[in-house]
């Protein structure tokens, strides 16, 4: 969901490639011939692909707190392309080819019960795709799913061609703000779970740091933003990918409600921005092999042409909060 692990230094180049030839394997090979492919697929990107390769070492390293091993660095490119397999498994089939284990879930319910909505953060971590297989044991729960189409065009023409239903279900990040926030609001008034991702901003999004291995990292504002903006419970998703066929999708409720006063916006986001970093750290330790963003996550200088970071009273204002 939204750009989950496309390659960002060369966007929709290597990724669109990858998921094409994935694609192509997956239906007209099916499963077992598509996951041993993914041996030379994992070493190809791994030859041919250096800002990715360092990004993942980079990474590795700080969890590890050791230089990464070659071996380490293929192990996480081939569990990436895994979850790139499997999400063409999910849409055509759902949960039926897997063993998908839930924590939390009944905690999910408890908050769905209330009619209010609820708002369910992600992370570029494991396979959020999972969260569509929970629909079959919950065919009542209504799903929007908030993506940027324009962004990633080769994810956008799979959803719609393997699960069109779903597809139709999109929320289009790469509308105007005010659009996207009318949209999640009609579809939590109608008591259904909105699903974002929200550990990495968009190039024009203000974003705000806070701590992640070690270093300050920067995250987006927009996501907590909404939240105060809709008023309805927060739960996070983590949807961990075990190898093989197994996944484990985990439901932990965040806030029944955010609330970020005016005259205290930029600390209170900044320290519901350092609880996520905080379990979005956790799950990376449980398991490090799910992250899934390759480039240099941390950004210890803003990127050529990058815009300066927007005062958060001034995005409030903006967004009407």
């Amino acid at each position: 969901m939204s750009n989950h692990g496309h390659w960002q230094s060369r966007p929709e180049g290597g990724g669109r490639f990858a998921l094409w030839l994935i694609r192509t394997i997956a239906l007209h090979g099916g499963r077992r011939l598509g996951r041993l492919c993914l041996y030379p697929i994992t070493l190809y990107f791994f030859l041919r692909r250096g800002p990715e390769r360092r990004a993942s070492r980079q990474y590795l390293q700080r969890v590890f707190g050791r230089p990464a091993t070659t071996w380490q660095v293929l192990r996480h490119i081939h569990c990436f392309a895994a979850t790139i397999l499997d999400r063409i498994f999910l849409l055509a089939h759902g949960e039926r080819p897997f063993q998908l284990e839930t924590e939390g879930l009944d905690l999910l319910d408890e908050r769905l019960a209330q009619g209010r909505g609820v708002l369910l953060f992600g992370s570029h971590q494991g396979s959020f795709e999972a969260l569509r297989a929970i629909g079959a044991r919950r065919p009542q729960m209504a799903l929007r799913v908030v993506l940027d189409k324009q962004k990633t065009p080769a994810m956008t023409e799979l959803l719609e061609a393997l699960a069109p239903e779903v597809g139709a279900c999109v929320i289009d990040a790469a509308q105007d703000g005010t659009t996207i926030a009318l949209a999640m609001a009609e579809a939590c008034d109608a008591g259904a779970l909105v699903a974002m991702l929200a550990d990495r901003g968009r190039g024009h999004e203000v974003l705000r740091r806070t701590n992640l291995l070690g270093s300050p990292a920067p995250f987006p504002i927009s996501p907590w933003l909404l939240a105060h903006t809709l008023q309805v419970p927060v739960v996070l998703c983590f949807g961990l990918y075990l190898g093989g066929n197994r996944y484990r999708l985990v439901f932990e409720p965040f806030s029944d409600r955010v609330e970020i006063p005016r005259h205290d916006r930029g600390p209170m986001l900044d320290r519901l921005i350092a609880r996520y970093a905080q379990r979005l750290e956790h799950y990376i330790h449980v398991a490090p092999y799910n992250w899934f963003n390759f480039y240099d996550f941390w950004q210890d200088a803003p990127a050529a042409g990058e815009p300066a970071a927007e005062p958060a009273a001034a995005v409030g204002e903006r967004v009407g909060i």
